[in-house]
């Protein structure tokens, strides 16, 4: 959906200003050029208005605005998750709805769309508890959740789209709905998975878990020997306790005076590694691959809070989801990545209970891949290397391609998510993201009892300790 006239612009803005109680921005105005950008840098884009809100009143007013505006939405809290550009609409900022609410005897968190994994992990810490953040603590809950989320927990607990347990949510008609297995179950089914397809979630609760403190690092190993280490890995991987996630990267090391002499200026093969468990059995678990990588250059593996866990990760300029990983496509990443100016390549290991899904889970695609290769800048060789070993298949939260949006789903998720759409936004309202178009009216109708009923059934929130 495009805006429908430049001309409207400033009286919609009026419009929304009269009740809406954040910040509006227009082009030319103060704010809009540093509240218009998204992180993620290549996209540049031109929105007709940008709206702070800063409650769930104002996220309905901003709705019916655009709707009645007849302008696209696109919704941006820490603009991580910015892939498609909200050229000639309205931009809705949700960042300072950034509220972390805790029930630590129940295990549950309550954020609104604007909080960070980092306040939820400092939250949660005292209480020896940890959400299923990502690599970094400054990426949004919401957006990360929705579409799907993975971290260094998830082998042991699952996608955290899988512990959601409710979302407050205003849909493309401008009602405020909670999402929840007894209350609009399908769209309860969407949201875990489906990304910001389905309206704009204003209050997500989910599970916390039992992890107070981990036993993680790096180890970094000389390069000359990285084929036959990562042949090891691809073997040794097989049987790890779900508690231990791992990753083999090769990277260079920065030329500075702050990196330690044996590593400067060094192309590398890095371990990573993130144990949920004691010191003592974690370096057991790796001591056969630390064996076989023979002595590190260097190493930094302790015990600390999972909050003070600072894993990063490889950004994901390519993604390949693997069905196997022969020795062919081995000697492909190598010669890809060996190289001191080739791009950093890392392996990591999936699996565990991501592949374990509820009887009832949310449409999450690919659960069981067991292992991706991710490269921060994007190469044919290595693509047309892993070809024939690949699922053809994506992470939604790794993807940056909107037109791929189908391949981080199944077919029968798919179509169920197009079906949902129709349901709940018939216009396509939200359809600035990766979109999951309406399913056309004769096929929307929904053909399992366990489907909600239409979107015109009306719900009300549960406060966090009902």
């Amino acid at each position: 959906m495009t805006l429908t006239g430049s001309r409207n612009t400033p009286t919609s803005a009026r419009r929304l200003r009269a009740g809406f109680t954040g910040a509006v921005h227009l082009p030319g105005e103060a704010g809009y050029e540093e509240h218009r950008r998204p992180l993620f840098t290549p996209i540049d884009q031109r929105p007709a208005l940008v709206a702070e809100a800063t409650s769930a009143e104002d996220v309905r007013a901003a709705v019916v605005a655009a709707r009645d505006a007849g302008l696209a939405l696109a919704v941006q809290a820490t603009g991580h998750g910015t892939h498609a550009p909200c050229d000639g609409g309205l931009l809705l900022r949700t960042s300072l709805m950034a509220g972390v609410l805790l029930d630590p005897r129940r295990r549950i968190a309550r954020v609104g769309p604007g909080a960070r994994w980092g306040q939820v992990m400092t939250a949660a810490e005292p209480f020896g508890l940890a959400p299923l953040s990502g690599s970094h603590a400054d990426v949004g809950v919401t957006g990360y959740t929705l579409g799907g989320g993975l971290g260094w927990l998830s082998r042991a607990y699952g996608f955290a789209a899988d512990s959601v347990l409710r979302a407050q949510i205003v849909t493309a008609d401008g009602r405020l709905v909670t999402a929840a297995p007894d209350s609009h179950p399908d769209l309860y089914w969407a949201l875990r998975g489906g990304g910001g397809n389905f309206g704009v979630v204003t209050s997500l609760e989910f599970r916390l878990h039992p992890v107070a403190r981990v036993f993680t690092g790096t180890a970094c190993f000389p390069v000359e020997r990285a084929g036959e280490i990562v042949a090891f890995y691809r073997d040794w991987i097989t049987g790890l306790p779900d508690e231990l996630s791992t990753a083999l990267s090769l990277t260079s090391m920065p030329d500075d005076p702050g990196v330690p002499p044996l590593v400067r200026g060094r192309r590398v093969l890095q371990l990573k590694a993130l144990y949920a468990g004691s010191a003592d059995q974690g370096r057991r678990l790796l001591r056969p691959l630390w064996r076989a990588a023979g002595p590190a250059l260097i190493e930094d593996f302790r015990t600390m809070p999972y909050a003070e866990a600072s894993m990063g990760g490889t950004a994901p300029g390519q993604v390949e989801l693997l069905r196997e990983l022969p020795d062919s496509a081995i000697a492909a990443i190598i010669r890809v990545a060996e190289p001191y100016d080739g791009p950093a390549v890392e392996i990591r290991h999936w699996g565990g209970a991501m592949g374990r899904p509820g009887p009832d889970a949310g449409p999450v695609g690919h659960r069981a891949t067991r292992l991706s290769v991710i490269a921060d800048a994007g190469s044919p060789v290595l693509a047309d290397a892993l070809r024939a070993h690949t699922s053809g298949g994506a992470f939604l939260n790794f993807l940056h391609d909107s037109t791929r949006t189908a391949d981080a789903y199944t077919a029968a998720d798919h179509r169920r998510l197009s079906a949902v759409k129709r349901l709940y936004d018939p216009d396509n309202t939200f359809g600035v993201t990766h979109n999951i178009p309406p399913a056309p009216l004769i096929a929307a109708r929904p053909t399992s009892s366990k489907w909600a009923p239409s979107p015109g059934s009306r719900s009300a929130g549960t406060a966090i300790g009902g």
